[in-house]
């Protein structure tokens, strides 16, 4: 019961967000919607200061960071590999493109922006105990906010009905079965976590923000804290794969990105795949931001 009342309180809000789209003061939308892209910041501070006070009720902190990174190579590789099979088996061919080392140091650099983000809050958690304050952070509060501010830049999203073709669709199944596959890889590979829990840290498709928070709530702070790391590094590797050979294999390239595909990792998509695949971008992140939430808190609470 509880797992439905969380997600229902997601829906509702990127619902509402998406309604209240261009009925809103037009000051106040411009308001939000500058202030979207730096409220990542702001929750991944919050997450970084809920983790620092539960980190001493967590067994083992230091292996987190390696199975973090480890589910996030497995799934990332995974949806690569399984969208250019569902492509490949439809005969399409690798294209041609050209890569910016500019814009690849620029995606980094921002990528670095979330880490600094969680090393503030840390930071700002160790500082208030030392002065033995207990510092109060709703996340969960925060995320809602986060996804009614998510709903209202939906709805400015420039999707066209064209775009939802059955071929525009294999991209986000790809990310969906290959993420999957990769979770069933990484239980052979790591012991302390059951193969459940493994699909369900493979279905936050890099939105880091909600899955740390949503998994934390549901599951524990270990968990969620291998979700937060796990999604982050799945941006990361979405990027390499983008800029060494997705050039090639865009559409592959792109089912790794996942949610980010729509926002973060666009601007890469758009210089290393081409214009062509800015569709594919687009239709492949919304569907799996909206999915991302209802997937992570169903499967949280099985």
């Amino acid at each position: 019961m509880q797992s439905l009342w969380l997600i229902f309180q997601l829906l509702f809000c990127l619902f509402v967000g998406f309604i209240l789209a261009r009925r809103l003061p037009q000051w106040l939308e411009k308001i939000a919607l500058k202030i979207l892209p730096y409220f990542t910041y702001i929750l991944l501070i919050a997450i970084a200061i809920e983790f620092a006070q539960t980190l001493d009720r967590i067994a083992h902190p230091t292996q987190i960071l390696s199975d973090a990174i480890s589910i996030a190579l497995a799934t990332s590789v995974g949806a690569f590999l399984c969208c250019y099979i569902l492509f490949k088996s439809i005969g399409f061919q690798p294209t041609q493109g050209k890569v910016s080392i500019d814009l690849l140091i620029g995606s980094l650099l921002n990528i670095s922006y979330a880490f600094i983000a969680l090393a503030l809050g840390y930071g700002l958690s160790i500082l208030f105990n030392y002065f033995d304050y207990q510092l109060h952070v709703s996340t969960w509060y925060l995320l809602l906010v986060f996804m009614s501010l998510i709903g209202l830049d939906l709805a400015y999203s420039p999707l066209d009905r064209s775009w939802l073709n059955w071929k525009i669709l294999l991209v986000p199944v790809g990310c969906i079965i290959g993420s999957i596959l990769g979770a069933v890889v990484c239980s052979f590979m790591i012991s302390n976590i059951s193969l459940k829990d493994l699909i369900m840290l493979s279905q936050g498709y890099g939105f880091y923000s909600m899955t740390g928070i949503v998994v934390t709530e549901l599951k524990n702070a270990h968990l969620g804290s291998i979700a937060l790391i796990n999604d982050l590094f799945r941006e990361i590797f979405a990027i390499l794969l983008m800029y060494m050979i997705g050039w090639r294999y865009p559409r592959s390239a792109i089912s790794s990105a996942g949610a980010t595909a729509m926002d973060v990792t666009l601007p890469m998509v758009k210089q290393a795949c081409g214009n062509d695949f800015i569709p594919h971008a687009m239709v492949s992140g919304f569907i799996l931001s909206v999915l991302a939430p209802i997937a992570v808190s169903i499967l949280a609470a099985l």
